[in-house]
């Protein structure tokens, strides 16, 4: 059974199927903030949306990182190791020079996570 939720117009910030989590991308509301502050904001956001689901961050399994430009790249790596246990790191990949659909858009995040 597939599980759908957060419905938008176009897609579903989730899907649950077999006790795995796939999460749309993820982008900050805030597009005044920087790299790091963007990456920030998404990770709160990815916090409540995992939580919802009964899963949290340490259960992530991949994840996917686009960037507008990689040379702001250590800025969202800073954001993204406070905000993850090293313990917890998932497999990840970052992409850059990324067309987001808005040139203040700097990132977007699309993780898979373990329900539980």
């Amino acid at each position: 059974m597939i599980q759908r939720h957060n419905p938008r117009p176009h897609l579903h910030g989730a899907s649950v199927h077999n006790g795995v989590i796939y999460c749309s991308g993820h982008a900050a509301t805030n597009l005044d903030l920087d790299m790091k502050g963007q990456t920030e904001e998404i990770c709160a956001k990815l916090d409540t949306l995992l939580a919802e689901l009964g899963s949290d961050k340490s259960k992530i399994l991949q994840a996917r990182v686009y960037l507008s430009d990689m040379t702001a790249k250590a800025q969202m790596n800073e954001a993204w190791m406070e905000w993850i246990d090293a313990a917890d790191m998932p497999s990840r990949a970052a992409i850059g020079g990324c067309d987001l659909g808005d040139p203040k858009r700097l990132v977007e995040i699309v993780v898979t996570a373990a329900v539980g």
